[in-house]
């Protein structure tokens, strides 16, 4: 009874609150995390109640003022869960949908490869060769070092294939 006397008034009301609501046995720093919460959320409510009084034009925070704050962090902070009719209907909607089979074998069983987010995907840059007359064509010495457009677009350009895919059906290392 003597640790009761040297706690603040404040930690003997979260003791009331915590006793009241049936809880018997916790840890000696809840009380003091109910009452961080509770001292940061009145000085969040007092602050917005003097920025509603100061846009009134008013000298000090009245109750109207005190309302409007904490009405206002009622609407932002909490909201109501769905109605349970919504949340069964969403349930039955998204039941319909069968699960992918899975892939049998030892150990956890896993979807199939193309269910997955980690099934390696490579994407290569492959340059595409040109062809063998062309390259002779370019170590043969040309006579007019200034060839026209005509002839620029006879000319293979050195250009890159990209080539995607999946490695399904790629044997693991086990």
């Amino acid at each position: 009874m003597a640790d009761r006397d040297d706690l603040p008034r404040d930690a003997k009301i979260v003791k009331t609150l915590l006793k009241s609501m049936g809880v018997d046995d916790y840890e000696p720093r809840v009380v003091h995390q109910f009452l961080e919460l509770w001292y940061r959320y009145v000085v969040d409510v007092l602050t917005d109640a003097q920025v509603y009084s100061e846009h009134a034009g008013k000298s000090a925070i009245d109750c109207d003022d005190v309302k409007l704050a904490i009405q206002s962090k009622v609407n932002f902070s909490f909201s109501q869960p769905p109605p349970r009719e919504v949340l069964l209907e969403l349930a039955r909607n998204r039941n319909k949908i069968p699960l992918p089979r899975s892939i049998a074998g030892p150990g956890i069983p896993l979807p199939p490869e193309q269910d997955t987010l980690i099934s390696p995907n490579y994407q290569l840059a492959i340059p595409k060769r040109q062809t063998g007359q062309a390259v002779e064509d370019e170590e043969s010495v040309d006579p007019n070092p200034n060839p026209s457009q005509e002839q620029k677009a006879e000319l293979p350009q050195n250009t890159t294939q990209r080539v995607s895919f999946p490695l399904v059906g790629a044997k693991r290392p086990r």
